[in-house]
Parts: C-alpha cells; structure tokens; sequence
C-alpha cells in the first residue's frame, strides 16, 4: 500500500468513524477462511460492517478526531489483528460475535465503542449484549407514557363509563381511607 492509498484509506476510516456512533474492535485472527467467509456473511445480512485494517491506519484515523470522542481508549486494543465493526445498533455485533463462536474464544471483542463510552477486553461481551437498541429504549419509554392513559381509560371503564360512575368510585376510595 503506497502512501496516496494509505491516506485515502485513513480519510475514509475517519469519516466512517464520524457517523458511527457504535463500533467495535474485533480479533478473529484463529478463524479459517471459511469460518471467516461466515462471518462476513452474517454481518453483511444483518447490517454489519466489517473492515480489517492495520492498526496504525486505524489509531491515525482515531487520532484525528476531537478529544471529545473518547478514541484515546481504545489504542491500548490496537495491537495484532484487528477487524472493526461498524453498526447502526449498540448491541447487534455484540450479540452476533455471541451467537457465531459459541463455545470458542475467536472472534473476540478487543474493544467496543457505544456513543462516547467505551468498553475494554472480551469479558465485557456479556454486558455489550444486554445494552438496549434505540428501538427498545424508545418502545419501553412509550410504554411508561401510556400507563397513566390506561389508567384512566380504566378507572372510566370501572365506573360505567359515565363522570358520575367515577367520581362516585373516588368518592369510596376516599371514604374508605
């Protein structure tokens, strides 16, 4: 790789990084050929991007972002073989290395960045995996703001669905306290 394709390839990787507010740093250095071929495939199908780079081109592009990013973390994984993962969902490459290597030790996360946080080492997979999607967050948020309508829907149900059913229902609470 010349010198013009290592600057054009950090000039990409740092945009990349820009959009990505999740990525991770992956070793999956033992994997055969076909295993890798799998992996790929796995990605790809489910939104995944996996790009394998030399560690120097990636530490570069890290370096130039603002220290606002938090990259400087993550240079201590940057060492052997390193696959980043770029995702549009927190846990989704998390929950995918999980799935793939079941009871083997590759690939294994060397790092993770989730939105200015990061995560160091592969015993924190487990707790990658449980990081809740945007859509769950929001679906759990729209849930918490649709009991109190519920609530209501069913007090005015209870009271036969009249204003003097209710009030008449707040009027024996009341008088039992």
């Amino acid at each position: 790789m010349n010198k013009e394709q290592k600057t054009a390839t950090i000039e990409a990787l740092k945009e990349k990084f820009a959009e990505s507010p999740f990525f991770y740093v992956a070793d999956a250095s033992t994997l055969t050929v076909e295993q890798v071929n799998k992996l790929r495939r796995l990605f790809f199908e489910k939104g995944v991007e996996m790009k394998v780079m030399k560690n120097t081109l990636i530490r570069k592009a890290l370096e130039a972002a603002p220290e606002d990013k938090n990259y400087a973390q993550l240079y201590e994984a940057l060492h052997g073989p390193t696959a980043v993962l770029f995702s549009e969902t927190a846990n989704l490459p998390a929950r995918l290395i999980k799935e793939f290597r079941g009871d083997k030790e590759k690939p294994a996360v060397k790092a993770a960045y989730i939105d200015t946080a990061v995560y160091i080492g592969d015993e924190q997979l487990d707790a990658l995996t449980k990081l809740k999607s945007r859509e769950e967050l929001i679906g759990g948020l729209l849930t918490l703001l649709g009991s109190p309508a519920a609530n209501l829907l069913g007090a005015l149900n209870s009271g036969g669905g009249n204003i003097m059913g209710l009030l008449k229902a707040i009027e024996e609470k009341q008088g039992e306290a």
